[in-house]
């Protein structure tokens, strides 16, 4: 059940079938040269919507800003403060609240360290302030990462590398623009720099060379039922 395509008699007769929601989080930040700076809500919501067609479940509209640090310089990249997600997240959680909802999946495509940070910081003052809700936060790409490794022929392959060329290959072939060269970011180990592109030039990290349409495929597929089987766990868990 896709909140913005319902009406509100769709919404309401929703909440007799389920209170559980999935909320994508992505960015807009830069994915090397290849892929579109969206692609981190592109794959949150898609497994949202896929998700949607094997059981039910409301996946909310997409929040597509992110706490970018590390390619905060990067054409295209318009990261937002830890303030300002923090207080987006609580805010949308209870409106979602407020309309009866009560199960609550964060899954952000976006896997910043100081973004997931941020929306977890956000569900723990969440869970104080609703003592009746149940709520996770999860990042996408880790669950590629993790159900898919033995599709992954790169070693420590991440931002807009093999995985997320892969998964864009095969959901959003038309936005793919050709590949990028393979390349890990060099930031000097525990020093904060201003001119973070000058230690990652490319804003790849792993080898988008070995992407394919095939494994973006079975990537997906494989997210989904990981999601799927979560939210049945999370549906029954009693605390």
């Amino acid at each position: 059940m896709i909140i913005s395509n319902m009406t509100m008699n769709e919404f309401t007769a929703g909440l007799e079938k389920t209170r559980t929601v999935l909320v994508p989080f992505g960015s807009t930040e830069e994915h090397g040269t290849h892929l579109p700076l969206d692609t981190d809500t592109l794959h949150a919501s898609e497994v949202g919507r896929k998700l949607a067609e094997v059981r039910d479940i409301f996946i909310a509209p997409p929040i597509h800003y992110g706490v970018c640090r590390s390619t905060f310089n990067h054409p295209g990249t318009l990261s937002i403060s830890t303030e300002t997600l923090k207080v987006l997240t609580l805010d949308v959680v209870s409106a979602l609240y407020r309309q009866g909802l009560r199960n609550f999946v964060l899954i952000s495509g976006h896997a910043g360290g100081t973004h997931m940070a941020t929306l977890t910081d956000a569900g723990e003052m969440l869970l104080q302030q609703y003592p009746d809700i149940k709520i996770a936060v999860l990042t996408e790409y880790m669950i590629a990462a993790k159900v898919g490794k033995e599709l992954i022929e790169t070693d420590g392959d991440s931002h807009a590398g093999e995985i997320e060329t892969s998964r864009m290959l095969h959901s959003h072939p038309q936005l793919v623009k050709g590949t990028a060269e393979r390349e890990f970011p060099d930031f000097p180990v525990g020093m904060l720099v201003r001119d973070k592109q000058k230690y990652w030039p490319g804003g790849v990290w792993g080898d988008p060379g070995k992407a394919s349409a095939e494994k973006g495929a079975k990537l997906e597929k494989l997210v989904v039922q990981e999601l799927n089987t979560f939210v049945d766990r999370m549906e029954n868990w009693q605390e």
